[in-house]
């Protein structure tokens, strides 16, 4: 069997929007929620492209997995979001996009790096939604460039095994506070939040299934509720951890995306989302694990800057262990990031 060339990687992907005041919140901040649709449509768009450059059924790219997501600035009504995406790897059957968002000031020419993702997909076929079709091999720059494009495949394959990203199933949602009774503010409990979506066919793609990027705009959504609701100030989203997308959800499900925070610190809030799925039409209306993610949040004044985070009170054991991993992912992350900051000096 011959092996498949490998092709000069698609030019990168751009597309602009200007983002407009239905796309932010009160004071002018854009959603977190918006930023990661235009984010995955541009994913999804050029690993749709690339994969159909080669014979056989068509396919479309589903999203599986979303790397750490940086938001290092915000963004602002009035402001152009350039969204440009760009395939970095290939297995047999993924590829990894690296995606990064300039937002230009139109009325001043500046322009500033505010986010930077890489995501991974998979290519399934058109007319078998559950047959994944093998992805055309790029051309690498470098040897280098392709063993660390390889040593982060192996990664979040393996995370992903670890969360069940093989179709696992996570029978027990989030469940909802014991009764209907005032919870003691800046509790778990006072803040947790659920919606309820019912997935029509414009969240959905060819495949009537939904959009990557439509599912984290509703964890973004409920993340901000829950950062609202603990500090009752203006609140952006700062960064998101690796997002699993565990099982698909199809057109005609009802979809319950709750968030609960999990770890506070001084100025940064983690918020845990999950997203549970059930058929609408089907007689077992058995609820199954579909997506989940930790979003980190932080609280901004008038001008923009950091405000303390009100401390998170800890009941039960339960909480306790959910503070203490998110104590850990938040001490690692900050470790990584000075060591990233001492690398480049």
């Amino acid at each position: 069997m011959s092996v498949p060339q490998a092709l000069e990687a698609a030019s990168p992907l751009q597309i602009c929007r200007l983002m407009r005041p239905d796309d932010a919140n009160i004071v002018g901040n854009v959603h977190g929620g918006i930023i990661l649709k235009m984010i995955e449509e541009a994913g999804c768009i050029i690993g749709t492209r690339h994969c159909n450059t080669q014979n056989g059924d068509r396919c479309l790219a589903a999203l599986v997995r979303v790397e750490k997501t940086e938001f290092l600035f915000p963004m602002f009504i009035g402001e152009v979001a350039h969204v440009t995406a760009e395939i970095t790897y290939t297995s047999k059957h993924s590829l990894e996009v690296q995606v990064k968002v300039i937002a230009e000031n139109l009325l001043t020419g500046a322009k500033k790096l505010a986010n930077k993702a890489a995501l991974w997909y998979v290519p399934c076929s058109l007319q078998n939604v559950e047959k994944i079709m093998d992805v055309p091999p790029i051309k690498y720059a470098t040897a280098e460039d392709e063993e660390q494009g390889r040593k982060r495949y192996e990664a979040q394959k393996l995370e992903r095994e670890k969360k069940g990203g093989g179709g696992g199933h996570f029978p027990t949602p989030v469940p909802p506070p014991a009764d209907d009774s005032p919870k003691e503010q800046h509790t778990v409990g006072y803040s947790q939040s659920s919606l309820i979506h019912l997935v029509a066919p414009s969240d959905c793609t060819l495949h009537n299934n939904v959009h990557g990027g439509v599912t984290m705009k509703l964890m973004d959504e409920v993340a901000g509720i829950v950062a609202f609701r603990h500090c009752n100030t203006n609140i952006v989203t700062a960064s998101v951890e690796a997002i699993n997308f565990h099982r698909k959800i199809h057109k005609g499900c009802v979809v319950t995306v709750t968030g609960r925070l999990t770890f506070v610190s001084n100025k940064s809030m983690e918020i845990e989302v999950l997203v549970d799925a059930s058929s609408l039409m089907e007689a077992k209306k058995q609820k199954y694990r579909a997506v989940s993610a930790f979003f980190n949040f932080i609280s901004l004044d008038k001008d923009n800057k950091p405000l303390p985070v009100p401390a998170l009170k800890i009941e039960g054991e339960e909480e306790q262990r959910r503070f203490e991993e998110g104590k850990a992912r938040y001490l690692q992350n900050k470790a990584k990031r000075l060591a990233d900051k001492e690398r480049k000096q």
